[in-house]
């Protein structure tokens, strides 16, 4: 009778022990629809629940659990959980089993206690059905990343979704080519244009089957609560800022924007971009530039390794505008040349600082410094530490003062740091970039 008793503690003692554990390491997911329409949130494993505007679903994943949540759209269920959906489908059930959705849908991708560290992802791979918010709720990470561009007015016309409810969606399902699919392994899987178009409109996804980039999969502590919010509202949370870039050359240039990718601007024309507001990064015109239909070719000024849509920073020459978000600061830099005149100006009410660099300095550059595509700098010409400041010792030069005395607000040597040459908007500035002012 004792032994039994014993054992019977004993049992109760590690079902406890056991519960414990799970839920100390167990990830709750808090699932929320901002959309201004009700979607059926989709979790495998884990099910599926309709959720109208504002309602949320709180699920827990257990550690070593690899899956995906997502929205599904225009949906109709019976009593029995049996349906289906437009976008998002999922077997025509409610409640969703295996491995997906049909495409095209949004996906947040998880993989929880991988060596002590959870693995995080969006993932346009199967295209783009709704913005979608996924973050880390728990003060031991505070990562969050982001896709809330406009994707479905702005998706190709072969990706369009035709009917039913609005998408965007992945060339695999619309081509069915081992390019798009990736069918034959990694070694033969590249970036396309089609997923250039979507990381340059969402940095922070995953645009292709192995798109293992720093910039496309992120990581946390084991132990971390998460949030997926469908539809986040950008506006409230501040989180994005818009350039809208305006080309005022009387020449075609091709803009190029570092993160976020680039594209043909025609004189006169302007393109807004988004970008989320804890970034930094570098806005340049290319020009004399010649794409093919996938996106390769090659630019007189500011080429970024052949590629329409950049993924790195242009080669000189090039008229710089740059920027740190996070700290609110931005510049015009000629620490790498020039080649079109620049002003670079906030738009909102709160800052009324605008730079410019607007003189004509290509026709006034050191013939040593001549190049086809515009005014070189003296480091990429020389070389030598007296310009590139490989050390310590660097101050301005005979060529640093010539870029400042035409453009007074450019910054002009790589520490060239003083109140002339760096600027500060408050956070939550929208600006513009103007090519030939």
């Amino acid at each position: 009778m004792r032994s039994c008793v014993s054992s019977f503690f004993l049992l109760v003692l590690f079902l406890l022990f056991s519960t414990i554990v799970y839920f100390t390491h167990a990830a709750r997911f808090d699932i929320k629809n901002n959309c201004p329409y009700t979607v059926w949130a989709a979790a495998t494993p884990g099910g599926g629940k309709k959720l109208n505007t504002y309602d949320v679903w709180a699920i827990d994943m257990k550690p070593g659990t690899n899956g995906r949540i997502w929205a599904r759209t225009g949906c109709s269920f019976n009593e029995a959980g049996i349906g289906t959906c437009e976008t998002g489908d999922c077997g025509g059930v409610l409640e969703c089993e295996g491995s997906g959705g049909q495409p095209p849908n949004t996906l947040a991708e998880f993989s929880l206690d991988t060596a002590n560290k959870d693995f995080f992802d969006i993932s346009l791979v199967d295209g783009f059905n709704v913005p979608i918010d996924f973050s880390s709720t728990s003060t031991q990470c505070t990562r969050s990343i982001e896709c809330v561009a406009d994707i479905n007015n702005e998706c190709t016309a072969e990706l369009k979704v035709k009917t039913g409810s609005v998408g965007c969606n992945n060339p695999c399902t619309v081509f069915q080519t081992d390019e798009y699919c990736c069918t034959s392994g990694p070694d033969n899987c590249k970036p396309t244009n089609f997923s250039r178009f979507f990381k340059t409109r969402c940095p922070d996804a995953y645009v292709y089957s192995y798109d293992d980039r720093r910039s496309s999969t992120f990581t946390c502590p084991t132990g971390t609560n998460y949030s997926v919010v469908f539809c986040p509202d950008i506006k409230q949370k501040g989180s994005v800022t818009r350039f809208n870039i305006t080309n005022n050359c009387p020449f075609t240039v091709w803009a190029a924007v570092v993160p976020g990718g680039g594209w043909l601007l025609e004189s006169g024309q302007t393109r807004s971009h988004d970008m989320s507001s804890d970034k930094e990064g570098r806005i340049w015109a290319r020009t004399g530039c010649i794409f093919n239909s996938t996106g390769h070719g090659r630019c007189d000024s500011g080429d970024c390794d052949g590629l329409l849509e950049c993924q790195v920073n242009g080669r000189a020459p090039n008229t710089l505008a740059e920027f740190n978000l996070r700290q609110n600061f931005f510049n015009i830099s000629l620490v790498e040349g020039f080649n079109v005149p620049m002003e670079f100006s906030p738009t909102s009410e709160q800052c009324y600082q605008g730079i410019k660099c607007a003189a004509d300095i290509n026709k006034q550059c050191p013939m040593e410094l001549r190049d086809p595509g515009g005014c070189n700098n003296p480091c990429t010409v020389f070389n030598n530490d007296q310009f590139c400041c490989k050390s310590s010792n660097c101050g301005s030069t005979s060529y640093s003062q010539f870029f400042k005395s035409l453009c007074p607000d450019a910054y002009t040597y790589p520490l060239d740091d003083d109140s002339t040459s760096t600027f500060s908007c408050p956070g939550r500035t929208n600006y513009k970039v103007v090519f030939c002012p």
